[in-house]
Formats: C-alpha cells, structure tokens, sequence
C-alpha cells in the first residue's frame, strides 16, 4: 500500500523559501493518515520518500521522527514504518470493558482463560483482607476489541459473596453479573497504576515482544466498605494511554 502514499505525494516538491521542507512533509503524510490510511499501512521508505520528493533522506527522517511523536506513525525492525493503531485513552472508572469499548464504536470479545473457586494465596487474601486460603473465585480472561488482544484480567472475588458462582458459567458481563444475580453493585474503588514489561505468557496473549511495555493496575472495588473484588489487569501500552480529570479540592469543575 506504499504506492497509494506516492500517488497522493507531489514529485518533486516545491516549497516556498519560508516553510522548512520537512514541516511540509510532514503534513503532506499527516493529512493522507488522518485521511482514512489503515493502522498497519506501510510507508515508502525514507530512501523511496526522499528520491519521489527530491529532497534529502534527513529532511524525510525529521518528518517523520515528528510523526512519530505524534503516534501517528511507528517503526518496526525488520517491518519498516507503519501507520500507527491510535491509542485509547483509558479513563479510570467503575464501568465494564464491554461498555467501554461499544462506547467508542469497537466489538469488544473475551477469551475465558481460567474461572473457578480456588483458595487465596497469601498475596491475594491480603489484598482481599480475608484470611490466607479463603475460598476465592478466579476469573482471568484475554480481553479483545476488534479481534485484537487488548488487554489481560485477572479477578479475584471473595466466593462467600457469591455462593454457587464458580460452578456455571463463566460471565460475560462480570460487573452486571455480580449486580443482578447477587445484588453486589461496585460503588467505589481504587486503583494502583504501574508500568511494567511483558514476561513470556503476556506477551504471547498480547501478541507483542516479551519485555514489551505494559500498563499494569490493580484495582480494589468496593460494596460500601466492603471490597469484594480484587483485579489486576495488564494493558498493552502501545494502545492506551492514561486520561485522568483533575479539579482543585473543595472547588466544582470549571465550565471550561
């Protein structure tokens, strides 16, 4: 699909003396992005770029090392650059990944990797506040959007708050589960946000390189004063990106 970024590029180019080459350039290749250029799409070379537009190979690299800033555009060893998937901002909040995903017109999907009643290692009962080998249930799943591995959760929930639980069916709607069949709403909850780096069963589940950046939060929710759910989930950095609203204590949000 290189061919369809030349079609669209003049040869040469012409500039006014004012404007740096590479500032054009840069948006001559922003504009056919924007313009509906699939994540995924490679783009001609920098040598190819340089001799279709008759500049320097450096005047095409500063163009798009600023692209790359930009997360519009991303190098890959071996691969060549390619138009970047855009990141989702991931606002911190009590709503199911299916939710959220619908809201921004994507198919969210789930594979269950792992549901049933298991007794709670010592890490997991002191995140819980239970004692060490409270029976828990355990829910990891390899969450998707558009067929694209997105992110992998792990939850654990005390089982004494869901009698029967682990013994049907895995959930689809974990949060609207737990509310309709056992009247368990999440009101609140805190987050613990880190980054970290792929081991070797994330990586292969996130379908990125093993040390690859990740997002980790784990994730106390809360019934009250009561936690009932304990998560920790790994998100691809590459995707996402934190998006966090901020105001001044005391002081209701601006209208700006």
């Amino acid at each position: 699909m290189s061919t369809d970024f030349l079609a669209r590029l003049p040869s040469p180019l012409i500039v006014a003396d004012r404007d740096p080459k590479s500032v054009v350039i840069r948006a001559l290749l922003e504009e056919i992005i924007r313009d509906g250029a699939p994540a995924g799409t490679a783009l001609p070379s920098e040598r190819v770029l340089a001799a279709h537009l008759g500049v320097a190979r450096m005047t095409v690299r500063h163009a798009l090392d600023e692209l790359v800033e930009a997360n519009l555009i991303e190098r890959n060893v071996g691969i060549g650059t390619l138009v970047a998937h855009p990141k989702l901002d991931l606002q911190v909040q009590l709503t199911s990944y299916s939710e959220e995903m619908q809201r921004r017109g994507m198919v969210p999907d789930a594979k269950v990797l792992s549901f049933g009643e298991i007794p709670a290692s010592q890490f997991i009962a002191q995140e819980l506040h239970v004692p060490e080998g409270h029976p828990v249930v355990r829910f990891k799943r390899q969450l998707l959007a558009d067929s694209e591995p997105m992110s992998v959760d792990e939850n654990y929930i005390r089982a004494d708050l869901v009698p029967g639980f682990a013994t049907g069916e895995p959930p689809k709607k974990l949060y609207q589960e737990l509310s309709e069949r056992f009247g368990l709403i999440m009101e609140w909850g805190e987050d613990a946000i880190e980054a970290t780096s792929a081991d070797k069963t994330n990586a292969a589940l996130l379908k990125v390189d093993v040390g690859a950046p990740l997002l980790k939060i784990q994730r106390h929710a809360y019934v009250k004063r009561r936690m009932v759910d304990f998560s920790v989930s790994y998100y691809r950095a590459d995707r996402y990106k934190i998006w966090v609203p901020l105001q001044r204590p005391g002081r209701g949000r601006s209208a700006h």
